[in-house]
């Protein structure tokens, strides 16, 4: 069986980094002054969401703005570093998962992990009036997801074997057993070291500008490793449908190869 190509990636993770890039470009042709209100407007600011009155008062969005920015820094980005990052995190991350959850358990996990991303930096910086913005929670959390069961044997991550289609959609290991196994540790353990490297380097890094929210990161994470279980798609019926796509593109491909016409299933 051939591995898919590596930029074959379900359509609504393809949506969500084509969406990014639209919202950013589309602020690149922005007035200076439109685009820092939209910011403002848009942004995670701590300070707004707690209900710091001076905070509500003056910024942009007013009293609503404390409800959507929860998810709508997800959608800004500072730079085109920042973009381009975000928008590889979650096309790597992001495929086997929308692959397994299906479209609408994939926009509820980037959702809930964005929310939490937010809220853990909330909960370590209450008061700051610094806006946060950009969608590394939301890859954090996909990435926690994919570690649930992406590391599997013949799964979308385990390097060492040929992939097996139907793997990812194999039940996924109880927390305890997952997180028990080398690989998920030891790439656990790093992403974790990566994130206080970049939180305490990041104005030392090229194209990088302002603090890194490693804090949102580990949230994200956190979140898509915790609450897996709640936006888990692979049910029996999913794996039987991936079987049933498997064996028809077998059946075409002999069908090809005996110079037979295409398999139909049904009436016409």
């Amino acid at each position: 069986m051939k591995r898919e190509p590596i930029l074959n990636i379900p359509s609504v993770t393809a949506a969500f980094v084509a969406g990014l890039v639209v919202i950013h470009l589309v602020r690149l042709l922005l007035p200076a002054d439109t685009d820092y209100e939209t910011l403002l407007s848009l942004a995670f600011i701590p300070a707004r969401t707690i209900g710091d009155p001076t905070a509500v008062a003056l910024l942009p969005g007013g009293e609503g703005a404390r409800w959507w920015s929860l998810v709508t820094y997800a959608l800004l980005h500072g730079n085109a570093t920042h973009l381009i990052f975000n928008c590889l995190w979650i096309a790597a991350f992001g495929t086997p998962v929308a692959r397994r959850f299906g479209t609408g358990r994939f926009i509820a996990i980037c959702l809930v992990t964005s929310i939490a991303g937010a809220l853990a930096h909330l909960a370590i910086f209450p008061h700051d009036p610094t806006p946060v913005i950009g969608a590394s929670a939301a890859g954090s959390g996909l990435m926690g997801a994919a570690a649930r069961f992406a590391f599997d044997r013949g799964g979308p991550l385990d390097m060492f074997r040929r992939m097996d289609p139907l793997a990812p959609m194999q039940p996924a290991a109880p927390l305890l057993v997952a997180l028990s196994q080398p690989r998920v540790i030891f790439f656990t353990l790093m992403w974790l070291g990566l994130n206080v490297l970049f939180g305490l380097g990041a104005s030392y890094m090229p194209g990088v500008s302002g603090a890194v929210a490693w804090q949102a990161h580990i949230g994200g994470f956190a979140a898509g490793l915790l609450l897996f279980p709640l936006f888990d798609g692979a049910t029996a019926r999913r794996r039987d449908a991936v079987l049933q796509d498997l064996l028809r593109a077998e059946e075409e491909w002999r069908r090809s190869q005996n110079g037979e016409p295409p398999y139909h299933n049904g009436s016409s």
